[in-house]
């Protein structure tokens, strides 16, 4: 399982967080950006992104939690990305699929933890990645939602990596870790005075 830190929640300042992720054994930087639409939290300054993360040694793992992805994914391209996660509520989530994939960029689809599983069943042929939010989206330092269990196990059959999001901790990751090819965890990992010992427990 690999592990991908989310800076939604920092100490002292996005850039300090950033430099201290990128000195651990962390697989990847989870980039969280919101437009106030798709939820009702906004950090969509695409320039300060960029301008954080151009010189980042870590994959980038980028979740957009946005109704109208174009404008980003043309925007945040520059950045190389690993990823580039779409919400699957969103309308026509196959258009903005096909532009991430035209630039050679991994897909991913993100689902709400009260979006039934079935709205992936026409895109898994499309994409890369599933990310199961195991909290409402947007907000960081939230309770895992247990119920999102299921959708792993259903997953597990499919020809797709399963990444998990939302109130991963050293007892949460114990639900999913046997399942799951990546963890995103946030708070647990920038809110502590170590990193990377919060990283190693969650590989434990």
């Amino acid at each position: 399982m690999k592990v991908s830190v989310s800076f939604l929640k920092y100490q002292n300042s996005k850039a300090e967080t950033i430099q201290k992720i990128s000195q651990t054994s962390a697989d990847y930087i989870h980039v969280d950006i919101m437009d106030g639409l798709f939820v009702s939290q906004k950090n969509d300054d695409l320039d300060e992104f960029i301008n954080l993360l151009k010189d980042c040694n870590k994959p980038l793992d980028i979740h957009l939690m946005v109704l109208n992805p174009l404008v980003y994914i043309n925007k945040l391209k520059v950045l190389n990305p690993m990823f580039i996660t779409i919400q699957a509520e969103i309308l026509n989530p196959l258009v903005y699929i096909k532009q991430i994939k035209k630039a050679n960029i991994k897909v991913g689809l993100a689902i709400n933890p009260n979006t039934d599983i079935s709205l992936l069943d026409n895109y898994l042929k499309y994409i890369d990645l599933v990310l199961i939010m195991s909290v409402n989206p947007g907000l960081g330092g939230q309770k895992f939602i247990e119920e999102v269990i299921p959708k792993i196990k259903k997953l597990k059959s499919k020809n797709v990596l399963i990444s998990i999001d939302g109130g991963i901790n050293d007892e949460t990751i114990k639900l999913v870790k046997e399942d799951v090819d990546i963890c995103v965890s946030g708070s647990y990992i920038c809110l502590s005075d170590n990193f990377e010992k919060q990283i190693n427990k969650l590989r434990l």
